[in-house]
């Protein structure tokens, strides 16, 4: 892979800087709750189809009291997209060159009143540069007062670089994280943006506060509900809902398919899997 150019060095060691945080915050929760779970990182190296080196991430897993199994992972990738795959991604239908680095996390609970949740972001180059990424919020039990919450800090991030962003980028996650063979929603959503591909410096400062957003929101929700009872029927409801959301990251999501076509390290690509479901 080549060396790094400023822009896509600033935006690896942002996304590397916030998955230390997170980590961390995670941990300290864990902490409180009496255990002594940490991420366990493994790193990983892919090889371009061409037979050259194209870089590679680190993933980071973490089961505990609180976080039956989530997954942090950073990766930085480039090379040549294979064969019309390279047709599907913005700015590389001429030219099948790439470069992506991000940061991509989902946790499933041990305690169904306590949201799971997915998040990530990424800046990819092919003829274009742009950022996409967001968040959303997976409660198989919902609380108005933490999908609230979510979506406060959500739009707060969106709000300070344009007001126009949160309805959009809001409605964009309505559509994207829907279940179209359940006719359901995956969760009670939160933002997605694509494409970004104007002002760098602009772009990468919404991607960062949509970064400390998700930080700033999502551990409160977490200790808000941990300690929470729960019952075997309402742990049925949980296992079912994973189930469904199982089945939009195997049949719809497009990170994982972006994950498989570029070669990257398939136990990181299918970190986003609950380690139970159950279908009825």
């Amino acid at each position: 892979m080549s060396p790094l150019d400023p822009q896509q060095a600033a935006a690896r060691t942002w996304f590397e800087s916030l998955r230390d945080r997170i980590c961390a915050a995670f941990e300290a929760i864990e902490r409180d709750a009496g255990s002594d779970a940490s991420f366990e990182y493994t790193a990983w190296d892919r090889i371009d189809p061409s037979g050259e080196p194209g870089g590679g991430g680190v993933r980071g897993v973490m089961k505990g009291k609180i976080f039956e199994k989530v997954g942090v992972n950073v990766s930085t990738v480039g090379g040549t997209f294979e064969g019309d795959f390279a047709k599907s991604i913005h700015g590389a239908g001429s030219d099948p060159r790439f470069f992506a680095t991000g940061i991509s996390l989902v946790a499933h609970m041990v305690n169904p009143h306590v949201p799971a949740v997915h998040m990530n972001t990424r800046f990819l180059v092919t003829t274009k540069r742009w950022f996409g990424g967001g968040g959303d919020l997976n409660p198989p039990l919902p609380y108005a007062e933490d999908t609230a919450d979510f979506h406060g800090e959500m739009q707060a991030a969106c709000d300070a670089h344009d007001p126009g962003y949160y309805p959009r980028f809001k409605q964009w996650a309505e559509d994207y994280f829907w279940i179209p063979h359940r006719g359901v929603a995956r969760g009670v959503g939160g933002i997605f943006y694509d494409h970004m591909d104007g002002d760098f410096d602009a772009d990468f400062a919404l991607t960062r506060s949509v970064g400390e957003a998700f930080l700033a929101s999502y551990p409160r929700i977490v200790r808000r509900r941990m300690d929470m009872a729960w019952t075997p029927e309402e742990e049925a409801i949980m296992l079912e809902w994973r189930g469904r959301y199982a089945e939009f990251n195997l049949v719809h999501d497009r990170g994982t398919l972006f994950g498989l076509k570029t070669g990257g390290n398939i136990d990181a690509i299918l970190m986003s899997l609950p380690p139970r479901a159950t279908w009825s």
